[in-house]
């Protein structure tokens, strides 16, 4: 739960910064730039990682997960930041904002319907009241918005069906190392989306716009997606989705600082529906007898009741510690979360 709402909040607070920066900066050349940020920071500390001969302590990814991180950045990466671009071109600001709220509705419904993720009333009930939230923060005081939906419209419902897509995807290579999954998937994004910018004939800024928007990618995306691919390892995607929908709050709560603006009752109403929902989940309770399947895989662990293992090579008592290891087949039951290990039907 932590990493995911560290991972809205670092997601959140970027948002009213970037807006400092689209004056000066186009915006399909600043989400290029944002991603790039992430992409160089975060593969900068990989390298720096290895250059102090600091283990990572992770699983690295393996060619079973080329396709599902493959399809995470043509989803994520480059069709919903290009949707996004130009339904934004098409359509009202404010209708944008409230549709933006669909995308961890749809999380919620690929993880429940495609990937069996479970859900009962608490967390559906939870997931409606943040969503509610969203809705109300966004919601204009003067409402602009046409009675019919615009193409427009339809491109930004498209932009959050591809991150809800690549939410979902994402998910199955959260065991690897999350340093690693984001720089690829930042260093790719930043690149295609850099390069259709400049092809559209937009040129890039003066260094000191360059480097913010380039430092405000690295902790508003790069580390963002880390504690976001860490939630989904420990939370599944739907709760993590949930979660990380919180971050519209995070951001109207700074622009409050940045911008002088005073909150009015929709703010904190707001506030009250997201904290609702968040309790909803974290006071949530799903215990019942389930089955382990036995199973090959790799991934950061301690040896809990899940990991009781021989190892095949020297191990010195390290843990939490990284290796290949093999699940047999277990029957138990304890209070669980859709997390890498409970993936099961009910």
């Amino acid at each position: 739960m932590v990493q995911a709402l560290a991972a809205a909040a670092l997601f959140g607070l970027s948002t009213p910064l970037a807006k400092t920066l689209v004056g000066t900066v186009p915006p399909l050349l600043v989400a290029g730039l944002l991603y790039a940020g992430s992409g160089l920071g975060l593969s900068f500390w990989i390298v720096a990682r290895r250059w102090r001969k600091q283990p990572a302590g992770e699983a690295p990814l393996i060619r079973r997960h080329a396709p599902w991180l493959a399809g995470a950045v043509l989803f994520g990466g480059v069709l919903g930041p290009m949707l996004l671009m130009w339904g934004l071109t098409q359509t009202t600001a404010s209708s944008a904002s409230l549709l933006l709220n669909l995308e961890s509705v749809l999380t919620a419904v690929i993880a429940w319907v495609f990937f069996r993720e479970n859900v009962d009333r608490r967390v559906f009930l939870g997931m409606l009241a943040i969503v509610a939230g969203c809705v109300v923060l966004s919601w204009p005081d003067q409402p602009s918005m046409p009675t019919r939906f615009a193409w427009g419209s339809f491109a930004v419902a498209g932009a959050c069906l591809c991150w809800a897509i690549d939410n979902n995807l994402t998910r199955s290579v959260s065991g690897g190392d999350p340093f690693h999954i984001a720089a690829i998937k930042g260093g790719v994004a930043g690149a295609i989306n850099i390069t259709a910018a400049l092809l559209v004939g937009y040129r890039f800024p003066a260094v000191l716009p360059l480097l913010a928007t380039g430092l405000l990618g690295f902790v508003g995306y790069g580390l963002s997606l880390v504690l976001f691919v860490l939630a989904l390892r420990s939370l599944g995607t739907a709760r993590t989705g949930a979660y990380f929908s919180t971050a519209p709050f995070v951001g109207a709560a700074l622009s409050l600082l940045l911008f002088g603006e005073h909150p009015g009752v929709a703010f904190w109403l707001a506030g009250l529906l997201m904290a609702l929902g968040v309790w909803l989940h974290v006071s949530e309770h799903h215990a019942h007898a389930h089955l382990h399947e036995a199973m090959t895989h790799d991934h950061r662990h301690r040896h809990d009741e899940h990991h009781q293992h021989a190892h095949d090579v020297e191990w010195n008592g390290e843990e939490p510690h990284t290796h290949p290891h093999r699940h047999e087949p277990l029957v138990h039951s304890h209070p669980h979360v859709p997390d890498i290990h409970h993936r099961h039907g009910h």
